[in-house]
């Protein structure tokens, strides 16, 4: 039998796109057909969307990425302006990015473990499989502790999990474990991050046992109705917004339905300009994270004229798409929205509403 060490000894190591150009095989892509086609459009439409110097990009992440090894493209796209919202599961942000802001990681699993075979045996071991990738139960422990003792010390009132997320930035910066964050840089460099679903992680394991510990007393709140509000502000202050989505879920339908909420606002707002996704959902089950980009349009989220479905799996499409658009340099002139400054401001009472 092995042992834990030996099951977790060698760890995932993140992708960097700074060293690997793609933008040949992109292009080589361009002339071929099928999903290799439908790639090389979605890399050409996200570097539209940063050479518009009037489009805020918004990122949607679902599935397991982070502990997949795709922490760093993001990290990069934060530090060059690639992106300037993010809306994501609370997985990726909390149980893998934060978790490895603290300073833990994620393994890669011997090929005997991937089919589950052992399942029962890394229980006992306190470990917990990510289809090909472990994670140490007792670590994510210690995670989970740490979203209880932020929660702790905020003021006893709502927050948007925006608002959350940004102070567990700042929990990374004042204790920082030498470890690069998605959710450290975001706080950085002041780009919100979104979590709809918030208490499904790590972090509501950890707002259990604080609400425990305040039962019947005045206590902090996560406030989705804020994070719609709150996102819905950013379509209201920079009409012409990209969508780069990852996988689907909430973080898609989320993100797409902010225009019919500025409508609702009086904001008259336009559709999402440009939209691209990479998903292997079926279109034929009926979910919301195979429903097109086209069909979308029929709900008035998404324009078609700079649209693109890419029926791929993660760890292949974000890689390529990304990689191509860092070495176009398409993000040069982009200016620093820092979102979250000004959401700070439409947030705040003196201005609320307006």
């Amino acid at each position: 039998m092995a042992t834990k060490k030996d099951l977790l000894s060698k760890p995932i190591e993140h992708i960097d796109i700074t060293k690997i150009d793609t933008r040949a095989m992109m292009k080589a892509m361009g002339h071929m057909a099928f999903s290799a086609r439908d790639m090389a459009r979605a890399a050409e439409i996200y570097e539209m969307m940063l050479r518009d110097k009037d489009c805020a990009v918004i990122l949607c992440l679902a599935g397991s990425l982070i502990s997949a090894g795709l922490k760093k493209i993001i990290i990069d796209m934060l530090n060059n302006n690639m992106v300037d919202a993010i809306v994501s599961t609370g997985a990726n942000i909390v149980d893998q990015d934060f978790f490895e802001g603290l300073g833990f990681r994620h393994y890669v699993a011997p090929e005997i473990y991937k089919a589950g075979l052992h399942d029962n045996e890394l229980r006992d071991l306190h470990i917990d499989r990510i289809y090909d990738t472990f994670i140490d139960e007792d670590d994510l422990r210690v995670c989970d502790e740490t979203c209880l003792k932020i929660a702790e010390r905020l003021e006893s009132r709502p927050y948007s999990s925006r608002e959350f997320i940004q102070e567990m930035g700042r929990y990374l910066k004042e204790n920082s474990a030498g470890v690069e964050s998605i959710t450290q840089t975001a706080f950085e460099r002041q780009v919100p991050i979104f979590c709809p679903a918030f208490n499904d992680c790590s972090a509501g394991l950890g707002l259990v046992e604080y609400i425990r510990t305040r039962m019947g007393a005045a206590r902090m709140t996560i406030d989705s109705m804020q994070d719609f509000y709150e996102l819905t502000q950013i379509k209201v202050k920079n009409p012409v917004t990209g969508l780069f989505m990852i996988g689907g879920g909430v973080p898609k339908n989320f993100t797409q339905d902010i225009v019919v909420a500025a409508d609702i606002l009086g904001a008259n707002p336009e559709m999402h300009k440009y939209a691209i996704q990479s998903t292997i959902a079926d279109v034929r089950d009926g979910a919301l994270s195979s429903s097109t980009l086209k069909e979308a349009s029929s709900w008035g989220k998404v324009d078609t004229a700079f649209e693109q479905m890419v029926f791929s799996e993660a760890t292949l499409a974000f890689p390529l798409i990304a990689s191509a658009a860092y070495h176009s340099k398409s993000w040069e002139g982009r200016k620093d929205r820092k979102f979250c400054a000004m959401l700070d401001e439409a947030m705040s009472p003196a201005t609320a509403g307006v």
